[in-house]
């Protein structure tokens, strides 16, 4: 995994390959970045990253000066890697190790972005409850703010009433969802 811009530009980490992730490829990470620093002042936000994984997201967003970062993921190795290197690159991240379903519908906080990468194995009906309970729960700060879901490019989730758009890279595609 690479940061691809901002204080640590270029830096390469190196996750455990034990790992159960799928981290965000370079390529689909630069194109949603490049949208976002468009859309956002990138240090005035508050992230939340479910299925944070290795934190491919989380640190580009820190490296890019984000100071309000949660990172949610219920593996404990995940979750112990995710504090380890945000310690070593001085990032300041909350980690939180708990399943994402149950977050979602605890969680009293709002934020900017809400960015979920959910294994590709995840059901279409299961993304949709995640559509779902950000809304119903007002997850979402304003309406500037975005609820961005990776999945497979064989998942259409555009018939939701919150979507706003898609962005293909490869296998992967960003459905991006917001209040208007």
């Amino acid at each position: 995994m690479r940061i691809i811009s901002g204080t640590h530009k270029g830096r390469r980490l190196s996750a455990p390959k034990n790992l159960p992730v799928r981290p965000t490829t370079d390529r689909a990470k630069e194109a949603l970045f490049n949208i976002l620093m468009h859309r956002f002042n990138l240090s005035e936000i508050s992230l939340l990253d479910l299925f944070a994984g290795i934190g491919s997201i989380s640190f580009e967003f820190a490296s890019r000066g984000t100071q309000q970062i949660t990172s949610v993921d219920k593996n404990s190795k995940c979750c112990h890697w995710l504090s380890k290197t945000s310690e070593q690159l001085e990032f300041e991240c909350s980690i939180v190790k708990k399943d994402v379903f149950e977050f979602i519908e605890q969680t009293p906080q709002q934020f900017d972005v809400i960015f979920a990468d959910p294994p590709y194995d995840l059901t279409k009906e299961k993304l949709e409850e995640i559509i779902t309970t950000i809304f119903n729960r007002n997850l979402l700060r304003s309406d500037e703010s975005l609820l961005i879901i990776e999945h497979s490019k064989f998942i259409n989730l555009s018939e939701h009433p919150k979507f706003s758009e898609e962005r293909r890279y490869g296998l992967s595609t960003f459905s991006f969802f917001d209040l208007n």
